[in-house]
């Protein structure tokens, strides 16, 4: 396996950014609530559940690398805005995720690290597939053909 810091650099940095994403979500799904949409709260619960998956893996891929988990830089969450505004904000956060991941397969790429660029691939995969959920969900919402309120 891998012993390289510029890995371990991304690997901490990816755990920051899922759980930032966790703790995005997950106060849209109480703020939602709040509002009187917990169907749209709903939604953004499975995408918790889904980020938080993705950082009990990176935590056990950093364990298996001997390295310590660390997530030193959480954002706050945003929660300005209307739904279509709180939707943008999560759109936002997983365009700069799917970003970040291309920016880490292409690393490992270059250094060979193929282990590291297939672990990498998989998420970077995965939240092409949450960003395509939330876009067209937020279509939807747009085109008024789904009802945010209970």
């Amino acid at each position: 396996m891998t012993q390289d810091p510029v890995i371990f650099g991304y690997l901490g940095r990816a755990l920051s950014l899922e759980l930032s994403a966790v703790q995005q979500y997950l106060s849209l799904v109480r703020l939602l609530e709040l509002r009187g949409m917990p169907q749209a709260g709903e939604k953004f619960r499975h995408e918790a559940q889904q980020e938080m998956q993705h950082a009990e893996r990176i935590i056990g891929r950093m364990l298996a690398l001997g390295v310590a988990p660390n997530a030193s830089c959480l954002r706050p969450p945003r929660l300005d805005g209307a739904l279509p505004q709180l939707m943008q904000h999560a759109s936002n956060l997983e365009a700069e995720i799917i970003q970040f991941y291309d920016q880490a397969v292409k690393y490992c790429s270059r250094t060979e690290d193929h282990e590291s660029r297939v672990f990498f691939e998989t998420l970077l995969l995965e939240e092409q597939q949450h960003a395509s959920g939330l876009e067209s969900w937020q279509q939807q919402i747009m085109m008024g053909q789904e009802t945010v309120q209970s």
